[in-house]
């Protein structure tokens, strides 16, 4: 009889085992991806890694990143860093961000070449290429990029012409315009130049290498006696908007612009190009596919379908011009 007691204990002992709420198998940790990010123009917040400041484009990306379901902090963290217009100071910042081994790093046109020039294996997504992927030696080809570099491209070298077009229907008697440029636009300065014939506008050439040099180019503009100013799209310059605004104002000179981000809320008269914001917004969902285990060579890069022509009135009056009908009614925004 104690034997069969026994046995019971040990069955009801082994069953209460069993029935028994068990702890749950620790959950491995949650991986959090880090996202390099260059900005060239644009500020990023002070603090560890950074992020940037809320009213560029760079900011986009996380906008996007969120639209996607991703959370800063739980799903990803950022390694922000700016040049802050000073191009020499990008290989330093690759050379950093290669360093931490960030998995992916996104940068727009003025830090690709640093990021060639590293031949890292990170992923890297173009926030817009300024020159030909390919010419470049970014991609081997659009379809299929074949390296560590997808994203988007922004045709700029062949938008240059266009621009110069709708400069001149707004100043039609424009004879002399003066092309306002910084580091490493050699190759959209040769395109533009070679429409001069075409355009039968005469073109100068106003290279600047530091912010210290704009007021001089501007005194080199006053003295060709320029009609109009075109201003190429660039770290630099993008950086030092509201000097450059505010100079071809007290200049009155009519100018046009490469794209509505940075000059056109400053007072900018016309700008015909890419939305940025929306080009670091896309880059989002490359960096989704990247982080999901696609691979840059696989995925190709996007060229721009939609660009927006932004005219600003007011400024329009300043310099005493009459926008033509027909151009208010091809413009995507009119600033008031």
């Amino acid at each position: 009889m104690g034997a069969v007691i026994h046995r019971r204990r040990l069955l009801a002992v082994a069953i209460a085992a069993v029935l028994a709420p068990r702890a749950a198998p620790a959950q491995p940790a949650r991986r959090v991806a880090r996202i390099g990010i260059i900005a060239t123009s644009a500020a990023v917040n002070p603090g560890s890694g950074g992020t940037p400041a809320d009213r560029t484009p760079p900011a986009a990306l996380l906008r996007g990143l969120s639209d996607l379901g991703y959370v800063h902090g739980r799903d990803f963290v950022t390694e922000a860093r700016s040049s802050e217009g000073v191009v020499a100071r990008i290989p330093a910042i690759v050379a950093e961000l290669v360093g931490l081994k960030v998995d992916v790093i996104v940068a727009p046109g003025p830090a690709l070449p640093a990021l060639r020039d590293a031949r890292t294996t990170i992923p890297i997504v173009m926030a817009g290429s300024g020159a030909d992927p390919v010419k470049a030696g970014f991609v081997a080809s659009l379809a299929r990029p074949g390296g560590a570099f997808t994203g988007m491209s922004l045709l700029s070298s062949e938008l240059y012409k266009k621009r110069l077009e709708l400069l001149i229907e707004i100043v039609p008697r424009v004879s002399r315009i003066a092309v306002l440029r910084g580091p490493g636009s050699e190759s959209d300065w040769q395109e533009t130049e070679a429409a001069a014939p075409l355009l039968q506008k005469k073109f100068l050439s106003l290279e600047v290498k530091s912010a210290n040099d704009i007021e001089r180019a501007f005194q080199t503009a006053r003295e060709w006696h320029a009609d109009a100013l075109l201003v190429m799209a660039g770290a630099l310059l993008d950086r030092e908007a509201r000097q450059v605004v505010a100079r071809a104002a007290a200049q009155r000179l009519p100018a046009v612009y490469s794209f509505r981000n940075f000059y056109m809320d400053e007072g900018g008269l016309l700008s015909y190009g890419v939305d940025l914001a929306d080009v670091w917004r896309r880059a989002a969902a490359y960096v989704d596919k990247i982080l999901k285990g696609a691979r840059p060579a696989d995925l190709p890069v996007e060229q721009p379908t939609k660009f927006d022509m932004v005219i600003n009135l007011k400024t329009a009056r300043a310099l005493g011009l009459t926008i033509p009908p027909s151009v208010l009614l091809r413009a995507d925004h009119v600033i008031e």
